[in-house]
């Protein structure tokens, strides 16, 4: 059995920021297998998309990720456009998708822990949800529910049937955006409070400023602290992830700060993250890497 299995699809995204585009591999698949392998976590991943794209896999199997990959019309994208200096701000648009995952396609995970971590709606089922969590503990972003195609963009809504789809999940994760139209509260902790009475054990909010926790009846916090921003595309995706897999073996404390300084060594060069555990540690020490 390994540590963790991802569940979701690989992406081919576009980037456009400062008048540059950029072709890049991405998805929570993506970005949390990378990370998760850097920390020493055996990894697993279930994803779709097109054939002519399995190529691109090749990148996770070189870091030691166990791959199961399955055909689907076309692999899915998103244009992330940054319309200012500054890497915060986002503009996202659908490029293609692959389609949903049948029970079948993740049947083959047999792991500690399974992470659900969708770009958009329609890639994971109510069903399937219930199935995994039958079968273990499930961490799930609730982007994969929420964030909806509507013609020629990606808009945020509410999530029908969330009381009982949510009941046997032991870790959600959502942005401050998310968690306040699932909530209606803008207050971090009354939305996080206002999640975890729909039934997940642990609630995980990511915000620009950091990452706040709501587990074992409290609360705990921790700050993005990045040197430069230059790769922001993925930050929940490296935040959530890095979390729920040093739950395995970590306190809801020390997991949180270790996913607060992941991402932001992330966030300083683009793509997924590239350090190692003890860059992550020196990070926390006081004593970050020097590769700026």
């Amino acid at each position: 059995m390994i540590d963790v299995g991802l569940v979701g699809h690989f992406a081919k995204d576009r980037l456009i920021f400062r008048g540059v585009t950029e072709i890049a591999s991405g998805g929570g698949v993506y970005y949390g297998s990378m990370a998760l392998r850097r920390l020493g976590f055996s990894v697993a991943v279930a994803t779709r998309l097109h054939p002519d794209d399995f190529g691109l896999l090749e990148e996770l199997r070189s870091e030691g990720i166990t791959i199961h990959a399955f055909a689907a019309p076309e692999t899915t994208g998103i244009e992330n456009v940054y319309p200012g200096n500054e890497m915060d701000r986002r503009i996202c648009r659908p490029l293609a998708f692959a389609g949903p995952f049948s029970s079948g396609e993740i049947r083959r995970l047999d792991a500690r822990v399974t992470i659900i971590t969708p770009l958009m709606a329609g890639e994971v089922t109510r069903d399937l949800v219930r199935e995994l969590v039958a079968r273990g503990p499930v961490g799930l972003d609730v982007q994969g529910f929420v964030r909806v195609r509507q013609d020629d963009a990606l808009i945020t809504v509410d999530w029908p049937g969330k009381e009982s789809d949510l009941a046997g999940v032991a870790f959600l994760k959502a942005d401050d955006a998310e968690a306040e139209v699932l909530t209606g509260q803008t207050d971090l902790r009354e939305a996080a409070e206002a999640l975890a009475a729909l039934g997940p054990r642990e609630i995980v909010l990511t915000h620009a400023g950091g990452i706040l926790v709501h587990a074992e009846g409290g609360f705990v916090e921790a700050g993005f602290t990045p040197r430069v921003v230059r790769g922001r595309t993925g930050r929940g995706d490296t935040c959530f992830a890095t979390y729920v897999a040093s739950r395995l073996n970590s306190s809801p404390a020390e997991a949180c700060r270790l996913a607060a300084a992941v991402t932001s060594l992330k966030m300083e060069r683009p793509g997924p993250y590239r350090g190692s555990r003890e860059d992550a540690e020196n990070m926390l020490a006081g004593n970050p890497p020097d590769w700026l």
